[in-house]
């Protein structure tokens, strides 16, 4: 099957954002894999080449002129941009703890990349994916971010530990996509963010109880929604999720 539609995936070498890319590959949509090493990025684009159409493109969310060069390169290619799936991000486990702990530094080098990347490749290729049929944007979430989850008498967030920056950055993933929705309430492009669940990854030590494969599927789910599917939603596979 081939769609002619394409799909950028942030942080697509490893884990979630491979399988992501894998998948919608088979799907038949040509799939930029934004990674911010060269010889990676590569690397992982060449070992899905059976899957599909997969091409490497440099991009570090961190860094605003990598970003630009990206939208750049692939404006050129396809000049629109059908997903966008703001898949990198960092959790910086060894340095974390609760808010009376975690140091200052450690928060900002999580929300740069896990805030503000998201913000920042969503502002830049938005005009792309605003150029699309039925524009996707799609951003990783997690429930540990879900302030209702984090309030709730039975602390169902408890057996995952006080780690504030993560959670915190997950949380402003959350208004990002709520304001991004209501911004674009009037255009046929939709944005949602998931939970792709306790997937074995490198940001958790592949200590995880589900294959990235599993996890990927809901996000693809999500990047492929019909026309009269949610906007503004925050879900994982089993359905809504509480912000």
């Amino acid at each position: 099957m081939t769609t002619h539609q394409t799909a950028l995936v942030t942080g697509a070498n490893k884990g979630i954002g491979f399988e992501t890319a894998r998948q919608l590959a088979q799907q038949g949509f040509t799939v930029w894999l934004g990674c911010r090493d060269q010889s990676r990025g590569e690397a992982a684009a060449k070992e899905l080449a059976a899957d599909g159409d997969v091409r490497f493109v440099r991009l570090d969310v961190t860094d605003l002129a990598s970003i630009q060069a990206a939208r750049e390169h692939i404006a050129e290619q396809n000049g629109a941009l059908d997903i966008l799936i703001n898949n990198a991000g960092i959790a910086l486990g060894d340095q974390e703890g609760p808010p009376s702990t975690v140091g200052s530094e450690t928060i900002k080098k999580t929300l740069d990349v896990n805030f503000y990347g998201t913000l920042h490749v969503t502002q830049a290729f938005l005009p792309l994916v605003r150029k699309a049929d039925a524009g996707r944007i799609v951003n990783l979430g997690s429930s540990m971010g879900s302030l209702t989850l984090l309030t709730a008498p039975e602390q169902p967030l408890a057996p995952f530990g006080m780690s504030y920056a993560y959670a915190t950055s997950k949380t402003l993933v959350s208004t990002l996509t709520g304001w991004f929705a209501a911004e674009l309430k009037d255009t046929p492009v939709k944005v949602n963010s998931v939970c792709p669940g306790f997937n074995a990854t490198d940001l958790n030590g592949n200590t995880g109880t589900q294959h990235p494969s599993e996890g990927a599927k809901v996000v693809v789910h999500a990047a492929t929604l019909p026309a009269d599917g949610p906007s503004g939603s925050f879900f994982d596979a089993a359905g809504p999720v509480s912000w």
